[in-house]
């Protein structure tokens, strides 16, 4: 196996943790099971951006010093999940036997998560509950620090003050000093509760809902018609798709909150929202993978009406594994340099970015290789230990 890019820092033989939320589900698994076959040589690092020239010398965590935990609310264990992965095609054939060592680790160390119907814990016992099981992890594992991913199911926009399950978990990742990552477009640090906990924390995080599909192509034609100066008037679009997201997006209110990030996308690439909507259709027998299709109209010289349809088909697990990957990683470099606050410069990754930056990818990919390279020239010099951040208060709490 070749040298990870990441240059000598990363492979020091230091650990860091990566703490899933929806840990057994189908993302978490490949990511567990990808890691592992990348690290042993079984396949290439296909997709990981944190593995190209760009990113030598920055100092990532090694791949091989990856440990992973979570917290989930089933409890399919993860070796008999990747079976059911590689069954429908998405892990390729062997290879949950052939890191079945370190789905069990993993496993082993996944936490039941919440709350579960008819559990009586209020928030801040939740978020209490929570908070150990990550800071046990990080000291029974013996990371230098843990980065939390949130890769659950998609959740409704919350319509209250109360905390929904991905702030809980937001919540608890601040409370145990880690840094964070929504790869989702549930709420998560965006609850106006959480904002005064965030900053106080002097954490680093990053999001929202991770661009792995129809928005990734969205985000490279939108800065292409406006370029050309070619008026778009409508696109509209559709996604097929199964398994446990298209079974969460079957709700309506789901599915509003991810296609806001889609229709964003648009809006800030081309200056003005067009016509169309994006349509979501759960369709169970799909399984793992989804079909995007867009329409779209727009104008020439001289008004000639045009059109342009594009289908993007894939496997949601295959195409956001790599991505956590690199958000870990980066993340985790973020936070050991002493970086804070939002990391606008991840936004390469999603369709909703915290902070400010640029929408089109190639803008983003630009933005991304500069915070690599201040990654490069950057030492050691945030805390590790979550407990060196126990003076911050959390939700609830006062100083």
């Amino acid at each position: 196996m070749s040298a990870s890019p990441s240059g000598p820092r990363g492979s020091r033989g230091s650990r860091t943790g990566v703490w899933l939320i929806g840990a057994r589900g189908s993302v978490a698994t490949t990511v567990v099971a990808g890691c592992a076959a990348v690290t042993a040589g079984l396949h290439p690092p296909t997709g990981m951006v944190t593995e190209t020239p760009d990113f030598a010398g920055t100092g990532l965590p090694a791949l091989s010093s990856l440990v992973f935990g979570g917290h989930d609310t089933v409890d399919c264990p993860l070796p008999k999940r990747a079976e059911a992965l590689a069954a429908g095609g998405v892990l390729p054939p062997g290879l949950p036997s052939a890191v079945e060592a370190e789905l069990a680790a993993a496993d082993r160390e996944i936490r039941l998560g919440g709350p579960l119907p008819g559990d009586t814990r209020g928030e801040e016992e939740l978020i209490a509950a929570f908070a150990a099981d990550i800071t046990d992890f990080v000291r029974r594992s013996g990371a230098d620090r843990a980065v939390v991913v949130n890769v659950a199911s998609t959740e409704p926009a919350p319509t209250g003050r109360t905390l929904p399950a991905s702030s809980l978990y937001a919540a608890a990742a601040l409370r145990a000093g880690c840094p964070y990552v929504n790869f989702t477009p549930s709420t998560g640090l965006h609850h106006p509760a959480l904002a005064a906990p965030a900053e106080a924390s002097g954490l680093p995080y990053a999001g929202r809902d991770g661009k792995t599909g129809q928005t990734l192509l969205r985000s490279v034609l939108g800065p292409m018609f406006a370029q050309r100066a070619l008026t778009v008037r409508a696109w509209s679009g559709t996604n097929l798709l199964g398994g446990g997201d298209g079974a969460a997006l079957a709700d309506p209110a789901a599915a509003a909150a991810k296609n806001a990030g889609k229709e964003r996308v648009l809006a800030d690439t081309l200056g003005a929202v067009p016509q169309g909507e994006v349509h979501i259709d759960d369709v169970p027998a799909l399984g793992d993978w989804k079909t995007a299709w867009d329409h779209i109209a727009f104008d020439g010289f001289l008004g000639a009406r045009m059109f342009l349809q594009t289908t993007w088909q894939g496997c949601d697990s295959a195409l956001a594994a790599p991505l956590v990957l690199d958000l870990a990683r980066l993340t985790a470099r973020a936070h050991e340099s002493g970086r804070s606050g939002p990391l606008g410069e991840l936004g390469f990754y999603f369709k909703d970015p915290v902070g400010d930056g640029p929408a089109g990818l190639a803008e983003q990919y630009a933005e991304l290789t500069r915070f690599a390279a201040g990654l490069r020239d950057a030492g050691p010099g945030g805390p590790a230990d979550p407990d060196a951040r126990a003076d911050h208060p959390g939700v609830g709490e006062q100083r």
